[in-house]
């Protein structure tokens, strides 16, 4: 029998090590978690800890691994709740904001087109009415040239707002594709604003994800309830223009009286002195947006209301040169430095930014507040003790099946049974090792998924036996028969599992929550069986067999 080379037995086994070792603390969840919380706890204190935090850490040694797969609501209790995004909200906003431009622009032809009022119109329509129908030619260039381009991914669009004539009326309103991306950042920033918030409370591995064209699905394992969960995105985060004192690495700076000492966003081990005092609050900001700059490279132009903008135009014309601050929930993220004196309440922040970057700092500058009311279609409280039902419920069937298919292998094939056994324990161990590395959600449904790999594995090692006897009928020798066992069982093996395996991307990347996390243990049992069944178990025939040397064998 041709045996495989030493380092790849060695490598075996270590993968095998590293399986066990790294799956243990999912048999002592509740203890590690307590340890892992412990030690973000007090590295958050900056290193000091308290009797009862130490006495949580040690709850698990620091030796060992403590990555833990996640539990899903359905495991582990918590709130559902599935939103509508009222995308109308921001058109109604949007259009609103433009009538102060739009008078303003036609009060330059008050000659042509006369005296100008604002008429009735329904939400997200303007209507202007001019004195003199005239200057109504000239009254829409100047209108149309309030509008901008449709800034998306892919470049610059058409125009960002539809102005026709009706009678005297100029009637503006934005057209189909600037809802479009509107629809799109709102959506974005809807998201953002919820998982900032969610992960604010220390949540673990909520589920926030867009459905369909303007709905949002919000899972968060381990929160009290729904309304609960309502009021924490309900909550408004705080967005300030601070000016700059100082940047430092000192994480420990003395800020100074009225100052304080945040840290940046995106820059790891940066830190702003700025002034506690805002310039501009969020709360004066309209709008902000991806934008290009004069010379076509992305970037994102922001829009103060009346009192903002004479409060950024004031600030801005005597600290040419100097940084500011946009500051969002305590943390800066972006210190552009002032060009010029920017009046009228707008600019535009450049840096090396791609489009993406640039869609994400503007979803980022309006993330003060929700862009649209939220309007919640469903929602579930599915308590900790239904969770654990799951749980114990998954363990039985889980620990059912593995018992009944362990005794019919020891049953069906003895001694060969026993491997097969032993690289079904493996193939567990790798699974829930693989979840924890990777900080993969077990739901109910990924409890199926590995119920059904526990028969999946074996039916590999049942083909490679049979393969096996079926050469032994033909007199070959036990270390022949052996090794032509799997050699040609592995093509059967190979291409049974890859059509699961095609399968459950498939399930992946068109399913949604309990199927996506069938899925992923689905996908990752295939993985693992294969590993197990062609490898694992024939180091451990071919340790058995260079250890005894039999002359025949029984299977």
């Amino acid at each position: 029998m041709q045996t495989a080379s030493l380092w790849k037995r060695v490598l075996i086994l270590l993968v095998c090590g590293w399986g066990i070792v790294a799956g243990l603390p999912n048999l002592f969840y509740s203890r590690v978690e307590q340890h892992n919380d412990a030690l973000a706890a007090i590295e958050a204190a900056g290193g000091t800890a308290t009797p009862e935090l130490e006495a949580a850490r040690a709850e698990w040694p620091d030796f060992l691994p403590s990555a833990l797969m996640n539990l899903g609501l359905d495991l582990r209790g918590g709130a559902h709740l599935l939103a509508e995004v009222k995308v109308e909200d921001v058109y109604k906003t949007r259009i609103d904001a433009m009538w102060p431009e739009v008078r303003d622009a036609l009060r330059d032809l008050r000659e042509q087109v006369g005296n100008v009022r604002r008429a009735p119109s329904p939400d997200g329509v303007l209507r202007a009415t001019i004195e003199n129908p005239e200057g109504m030619a000239a009254a829409l260039d100047a209108v149309r040239g309030l509008g901008g381009s449709v800034v998306t991914l892919t470049g610059v669009g058409e125009s960002t707002i539809d102005v026709t004539a009706e009678g005297n009326d100029i009637v503006v309103q934005l057209s189909e594709a600037e809802k479009r991306a509107t629809d799109e950042r709102t959506l974005q920033q809807s998201l953002e604003i919820i998982r900032r918030r969610v992960d604010q409370a220390g949540t673990r591995e909520p589920t926030i994800q867009r459905q369909g064209e303007d709905r949002i699905l919000i899972q968060v394992p381990g929160i009290g309830s729904a309304q609960e969960l309502k009021d924490l995105i309900g909550t408004t985060a705080k967005l300030t223009f601070n000016a700059v004192v100082s940047r430092t690495t000192d994480a420990g700076a003395n800020a100074g009286p009225r100052n304080l000492l945040l840290p940046s966003m995106d820059e790891e081990g940066v830190y702003y002195i700025v002034e506690e005092t805002p310039v501009v609050s969020g709360e004066d900001l309209v709008d902000a947006q991806p934008s290009f700059d004069q010379n076509g490279q992305p970037a994102v132009s922001f829009r103060f209301d009346t009192t903002g903008a004479r409060k950024f135009g004031d600030y801005t014309a005597a600290n040419i040169g100097a940084p500011f601050a946009i500051v969002l929930d305590n943390e800066v993220i972006s210190a552009p430095v002032i060009q010029s004196h920017i009046p009228g309440g707008s600019g535009i922040i450049t840096g090396s930014f791609t489009v993406e970057d640039s869609t994400n700092l503007a979803i980022l500058l309006r993330a003060g507040a929700l862009p649209a009311e939220m309007n919640f279609l469903e929602e579930r409280t599915i308590g900790p003790e239904l969770g654990q039902d799951s749980i114990d419920a998954g363990k039985i069937a889980a620990i059912g099946a593995g018992v009944a298919v362990a005794v019919y292998m020891v049953a069906s094939y003895g001694l060969f049974g026993i491997f097969a056994n032993i690289a079904l324990v493996i193939n567990m161990a790798l699974i829930f090792a693989a979840l924890s590395a990777v900080g993969g959600t077990l739901t109910l449904p990924g409890i199926a998924g590995i119920v059904l790999t526990i028969g999946m594995a074996v039916d590999a090692n049942v083909l490679v036996f049979e393969r096996i006897r079926e050469e032994l009928r033909q007199n070959k020798n036990a270390a022949r028969a052996i090794e032509l066992g799997y050699e040609r069982a592995l093509s059967a093996i190979i291409d049974a599992n890859i059509t699961t395996f095609i399968t459950a991307v498939v399930l992946f990347t068109v399913g949604a929550g309990p199927v996506r996390g069938f899925a992923i243990t689905l996908g990752i049992g295939i993985i693992t069986s294969v590993f197990t069944a062609v490898l694992v178990t024939r180091v451990l025939v071919e340790l058995w067999y260079g250890w005894r040397r039999p002359a025949t064998v029984v299977v």
